[in-house]
């Protein structure tokens, strides 16, 4: 059976379960949310495909389920791939993938939204400066880890590296230059020359181009 992940183009956190699904060989489709339309806010997406009113959403069979990490870890059951070698690689995982959700993701999403997705008189840009506050020394950790190896976890790509790389490859700038940062620089090309890679805009319908 053909797994279904509601999501849109500009999500990197819908990227996340995306990629992780498409690299791992499963079969799927997209199914396209009009976010920007205002879809997943109404009281049909809410009852019938997610409570939160959020993406992604992945369908398979009679498993539903939301959160990026939480599909990440699903594919990862289902096929064996992407989660380590052993219960120490495993944990060390996780601890990036929730290191990703607080400390990175969380704030490079909202930052890039204020910043491209919001009419130019409402971007608020003191709270767009403190973010990427946040965000700087949030590149400044995971350029330092990067530094003597090739993967965030372990000897090849894994669910902290698909975490974390969930909004670095998206032309919308929120204060990310890699040219900045040459260990995440090299990072994001090894994992965009893994076999499958896709960008956001290619493995999932929707782009700015679409609202144009």
């Amino acid at each position: 059976m053909t797994i279904q992940l509601y999501c849109f183009g500009e999500s990197g956190n819908a990227y996340k379960a995306a990629l992780a699904i498409e690299l791992s060989g499963l079969d799927w489709a997209p199914v396209k949310v009009d976010f920007f339309g205002g879809e997943a806010r109404t009281a049909e997406y809410r009852s019938t495909v997610n409570s939160m009113g959020e993406v992604p959403v992945m369908v398979d069979g009679d498993v539903r389920l939301t959160q990026s990490g939480v599909i990440q870890d699903y594919v990862s059951e289902k096929t064996g791939k992407f989660n380590g070698q052993d219960g120490t690689e495993r944990r060390e995982i996780l601890r990036w993938v929730l290191w990703d959700n607080h400390k990175f993701s969380s704030v490079a999403g909202p930052t890039r939204f204020l910043m491209h997705f919001l009419p130019e008189d409402k971007r608020p840009q003191e709270v767009i400066g403190f973010n990427q506050g946040r965000l700087k020394a949030a590149y400044g950790i995971l350029n330092d880890h990067l530094a003597q190896r090739d993967w965030i976890v372990g000897d090849s790509i894994t669910n902290a590296d698909i975490s974390c790389c969930g909004y670095l490859y998206y032309p919308e700038s929120f204060g990310f230059d890699r040219a900045d940062w040459p260990h995440i620089d090299t990072w994001l090309t090894r994992i965009s020359e893994t076999p499958g890679w896709k960008h956001p805009y290619d493995l999932m319908p929707g782009s700015p181009a679409d609202r144009a």
